[in-house]
């Protein structure tokens, strides 16, 4: 198993902020890229933290991203509005699509911004993090290069393109505390099986097909078949294909059929940003308070093991935020040297 390194989050996030500025961003856009970033390893979600900058660095060198593209409005229908991101950093786009549908949701009481032509928005959850902390209810997805056999095939025809379903609510102190669902159409995401082969452990559960067709827990041999599981069988297959027909159908941009099937070059991709304004409906602490019977009945059913209790979504990221915070972020060994190697290679130094 790789071994961990704990990195102060301000260190961590200055950091990032000096390699995007290396690479082209303007200061106060890579000042928010790199926040979010680092906060992506912060929430413990390593597989789409600093552990994407290399690859993020290459598309930029490559020209497959341009770093001083910014997303534009291209048409508006009431309460929806279409956008493109001209192929810019990708949480950039995805932070100020999430924002524009938060504002058209205060206006209208729902909003929606269809985001075409952009790239990979690293941590999927961000985006529902961003709108449930600020009060918003709020869904939102992407496609992604076929990287998916639909059930009943061996061939990948679909993308695993996260999901993310977020609800505000607030702790007894008042605090945030949303329940944000987070998930790809894939048991597990490419970047999970990445690292569970990385440190040679396996899958929990079988998250797919191995080249004899066999169901498996090796990550590693679910990476060289290509054959990810659904979640739940033909169900995860039907929701994926449905998700990727309507951001394609919602931007006017590219659908999973489209997109380059290299993962090498993987931009151009729809996606979706929903916000809803509960306010408008009820006052905020009776939402809370719906919330908050239901975090309750969850925590009341009877655990399968003793001592650990069934968790809601989002749960688990504001336990591990608050330790990252008390004691580090957690990032692992081979992430960081590969972070390390980055900087040297953009003559950026730790220490300015």
């Amino acid at each position: 198993m790789n071994a961990m390194k704990y990195i102060a989050f301000d260190e961590l996030r200055a950091r990032v902020e000096r390699m995007l500025l290396a690479l082209g961003l303007a200061p106060e856009r890579a000042a928010l890229s790199a926040r979010l970033t680092a906060e992506t390893d912060r929430d413990g979600v390593r597989t789409h933290g600093i552990a994407r900058l290399p690859r993020f660095a290459q598309w930029v060198r490559e020209g497959r991203i341009d770093p001083a593209a910014h997303p534009e409005r291209v048409a508006a229908f009431g309460a929806i509005e279409r956008w493109t991101g001209h192929r810019g950093p990708g949480n950039l786009a995805a932070h100020a699509a999430m924002q524009r549908a938060m504002e058209i949701a205060v206006e209208h009481g729902l909003g929606c911004v269809a985001l075409a032509d952009t790239s990979h928005w690293m941590r999927a959850g961000t985006y529902g993090w961003q709108a449930a902390e600020a009060g918003f209810a709020a869904m939102c997805w992407t496609n992604t290069l076929p990287n998916l056999p639909p059930w009943g095939a061996s061939t990948p025809a679909l993308g695993n393109n996260p999901l993310v379903v977020a609800i505000p609510h607030n702790a007894a102190d008042g605090s945030a505390a949303p329940i944000v669902l987070d998930m790809a159409m894939s048991q597990f995401s490419y970047g999970s099986l990445a690292s569970y082969a990385a440190r040679g452990v396996e899958l929990p559960v079988p998250g797919g097909f191995d080249a004899a067709g066999n169901m498996t827990r090796d990550a590693k041999a679910i990476e060289e078949s290509q054959r990810a599981l659904p979640i739940g069988f033909w169900k995860g297959s039907g929701l994926s294909m449905v998700l990727d027909v309507l951001a394609a159908m919602l931007t006017g941009g590219l659908a999973t059929s489209q997109l380059p099937r290299d993962p090498a070059k993987e931009v151009g991709q729809s996606q979706v940003f929903l916000a809803i304004a509960p306010q408008s409906l009820a006052a905020m602490e009776e939402l809370s308070a719906i919330a908050q019977r239901a975090i309750d009945a969850v925590h009341a059913a009877e655990p399968v093991e003793t001592g650990k209790p069934a968790r809601y979504p989002g749960e688990a990221t504001l336990r591990v935020r608050e330790e990252s915070l008390r004691v580090g972020v957690a990032v692992e060994d081979t992430a960081w040297e590969m972070f390390v190697e980055l900087e040297k290679s953009l003559a950026v130094s730790s220490k300015q």
